[in-house]
């Protein structure tokens, strides 16, 4: 997986670590609390078609299928935490310009970041604000929700967190869905989910959630993942024993993040060696951008992690191990809609083997999918020739 240069497009997988989803219902704190509900939105972005073509092409994304200019908004909405408590988070929800009352919504689920600036609904220049402006130049609704924790939502990310991972995606489409109204715009009950690296399992996550009925509106539409790391297990030892780039930092990240919302370690010093003990939490508070981070840390898990936690990681146990092997099978479900896989061969930061694996998974349980080889590219690469085949794939779902 690999920090770009000048946003955080990429990164782990992670979906939901329990088998269950949460309802609007989780706590009694969430039943007063209007899910979905807009606090305010922004107009960041009024292109018009050629506009819009020129942005795609200026990140490297084949502009062919936009049809129509598009207006970009970041939207504030209310949702809950991982512990089910009253917050918001902020998305760009995307529209675009042309006369059609009736579009289908795209749920467009971005990869690791680190820094809260990096978003869809903030960066002007991340690859995931071109993603949305892709959909919508095609004529889709676009809901890209920045995740807990990211843009302008109080508090950290809750990377890898099952509830959150599930319910700011969700409730941010009931966003999407009264701000559309209030612009004259009524969505289609079927999502079409994509997402990126993290977004890819999450992708899967948020489509069994829609399957499961757990909306009164929405239901799942199409699933396209892209170069999602689906044996996160894997991932993890292998990052424990610095056989992927940025080792440390991934993995670092990951636990930080995991002891936020479920006990991983207690106190840092019993995972972290010194002097990055005292330091490691306060760099991944959102506020510290990829490179700030990776010049803070040792590029080496052997030299910031202790050897008895990286044992840990190579053969997990307690509430590590419950995470890790539940976000093992994001995609060991059957979905009532064809998935369409996009990974690379020359992706060397999640290997392709992860597409095959979540391929296998679907397999098992007789669901109809395909994957799709991006080439002799790299992880960063492999989302910006994806996305023209998800947009032609999603198209053909009009009907």
């Amino acid at each position: 997986m690999t920090f770009s240069r000048t946003i955080v497009t990429a990164g782990l997988a992670l979906g939901c670590f329990a088998t269950t989803f949460p309802t609007a219902a989780a706590t009694a704190d969430a039943q007063t609390v209007a899910r979905g509900a807009v606090v305010s939105s922004t107009l960041v972005e009024k292109l018009d078609k050629d506009q819009v073509a020129e942005r795609l092409k200026a990140t490297g994304i084949d502009a062919a299928q936009v049809k129509y200019g598009v207006r970009a908004y970041r939207v504030v909405y209310r949702t809950v935490d991982a512990k089910g408590r009253s917050t918001t988070a902020s998305q760009l929800v995307a529209l675009p310009h042309n006369t059609r009352r009736n579009l289908r919504v795209v749920s467009w689920l971005h990869g690791t970041t680190v820094y809260r600036g990096d978003v869809a609904s903030v960066n002007a220049k991340s690859t995931d604000r071109a993603s949305a402006l892709l959909f919508a130049g095609a004529g889709h609704a676009v809901s890209a929700p920045d995740y807990l924790g990211l843009g302008t939502g109080p508090g950290h990310h809750t990377y890898g967190d099952p509830r959150t991972t599930v319910s700011a995606p969700v409730d941010a489409l009931r966003a999407t869905r009264t701000f559309a109204k209030g612009h004259s715009r009524r969505l289609d009950p079927r999502v079409l989910v994509s997402g990126f690296s993290q977004g890819g399992p999450a992708t899967m996550m948020v489509g069994r959630f829609l399957q499961q009925g757990q909306d009164p509106y929405f239901k799942l539409g199409g699933l396209a993942p892209i170069a999602g790391p689906f044996n996160l297990s894997s991932f993890e030892a292998a990052a424990a024993d610095d056989k992927i780039r940025m080792s440390s930092l991934y993995l670092a990240y990951f636990i930080v993040s995991a002891d936020r919302y479920t006990d991983i370690y207690g106190t840092p010093s019993k995972v972290f060696r010194a002097p990055y003990d005292k330091q490691v939490e306060k760099l991944f508070d959102g506020n510290h951008q990829a490179a700030e981070i990776a010049q803070a840390l040792p590029p080496e898990s052997a030299k910031l992690f202790t050897a008895q936690f990286l044992d840990r990681v190579r053969k997990p146990t307690g509430n590590l191990k419950k995470l890790l092997t539940a976000l093992d099978f994001t995609c060991n479900w059957k979905p009532e809609v064809p998935v369409r896989l996009h990974h690379a061969k020359g992706d060397v930061d999640v290997a392709y083997d992860n597409a095959l694996y979540c391929q296998s998974q679907l397999r098992s349980h007789g669901a109809t999918q395909t994957l799709t080889d991006a080439g002799d590219v790299d992880h960063n690469q492999t989302v910006r020739k994806a996305l023209p085949l998800v947009v032609a794939g999603f198209t053909g779902n009009r009907a």
